[in-house]
């Protein structure tokens, strides 16, 4: 039995969840508007340009948060008089030329010119690196296929193709896996998210530790914030936290949020205030629908979700193959 405080809580986030699906999302931005919305300028002084409210707004760069006023031909003032207009490949701001950049694609084309020097060799290193020895976990591992949770969940392991940020193939075969209380958990948010006209799909789950060695390796310095530390173990290697989306029932495509799956820049965090009004409104509907369940985001990347019980479990290096198969996981 949850405890008062507990029960209070999810309450709350049920009570939260159930307004804002009830209230719709809104609607998508004019196509004019939606044209401008990104960032534009050098990392650590970026404009970022975004809808809110069917109006274009700005912030960064000098600027704090405010909508912009539209004047004619690709010109917009901020209430302080600060130009901004539309020039070839990015903006003006205050006559200053800024070109539109896309962070996450710039970090990942280095990431893949890492990789791909060398690749066989990366993967040696990996098969010879030793996960941490850690004292006896709290739990025995009891990792469940997702697939055996709910027959209306997707799946889109990323890892096991060419289509993720390191551009190769990590995983031996495709597969999604949590701790049980997690996997449950799940479906309860599927079952949830089912009633609003919502299902999730699922990028990853747990991850063999192997794979966060190479992820390590391959990222730049400035971008390890995006991944784990295989000196610790990561919360996936623990088989506590989850990558997903939404995709719509009625359509049965994936929802657009503020930024892509596995992006390493500021428009992947949970909290990132651009992209637009609809964007934004289901990233937060996926967030409260997981939180209501025990799981909690990470700060830097909408995505990934922890159930409130990771900790309890230890790093597992166990590949997807081999869990197939039975191996004990511990």
């Amino acid at each position: 039995m949850r405890s008062g405080c507990g029960a209070l809580f999810a309450l709350f986030w049920t009570l939260v969840f159930a307004s804002a699906a009830h209230a719709g999302p809104p609607p998508e931005p004019p196509r004019a508007l939606r044209a401008l919305i990104g960032q534009y300028g050098e990392p650590g002084d970026i404009l970022t340009l975004y809808e809110r409210n069917g109006t274009l707004h700005a912030q960064g760069a000098g600027i704090s948060a405010t909508g912009l006023i539209a004047s004619s031909n690709g010109r917009f003032q901020t209430p302080g008089g600060i130009e901004i207009r539309t020039v070839r490949g990015g903006v003006s701001l205050a006559g200053v030329r800024r070109v539109r950049r896309d962070l996450g694609a710039e970090t990942e084309a280095a990431i893949r010119r890492t990789v791909k020097a060398d690749p066989a060799a990366l993967r040696a290193m990996a098969a010879r690196a030793t996960p941490p020895v850690e004292a006896a976990p709290a739990r025995p591992s009891d990792l469940v296929d997702l697939a055996s949770v709910d027959p209306t969940l997707r799946f889109d392991i990323r890892y096991s193709t060419s289509n993720n940020f390191m551009g190769l193939p990590l995983y031996d075969r495709p597969g999604a896996y949590l701790q049980r209380p997690a996997a449950e958990a799940l479906g309860r948010v599927q079952r949830a998210l089912r009633a609003q006209g919502y299902g999730l799909l699922v990028h990853d789950a747990y991850r063999p530790w192997s794979v966060t060695w190479m992820f390590w390796e391959a990222t730049p310095e400035a971008s390890r914030m995006f991944v784990a530390d295989p000196a610790k173990g990561s919360r996936h290697n623990r088989g506590g936290a989850v990558d997903l989306t939404l995709y719509d029932l009625q359509t049965g495509k994936v929802v657009e949020m503020p930024s892509r799956y596995d992006e390493m820049s500021p428009r992947a965090y949970a909290d990132f205030p651009g992209g637009t009004s609809r964007q934004r409104w289901l990233r937060d509907l996926l967030r409260q629908a997981m939180t209501a369940e025990g799981f909690e985001v990470l700060a830097e990347e909408w995505w990934h979700f922890d159930y409130r019980d990771w900790r309890q479990y230890g790093i597992g290096a166990a590949t997807f193959t081999e869990l197939s198969a039975g191996r004990p996981q511990n």
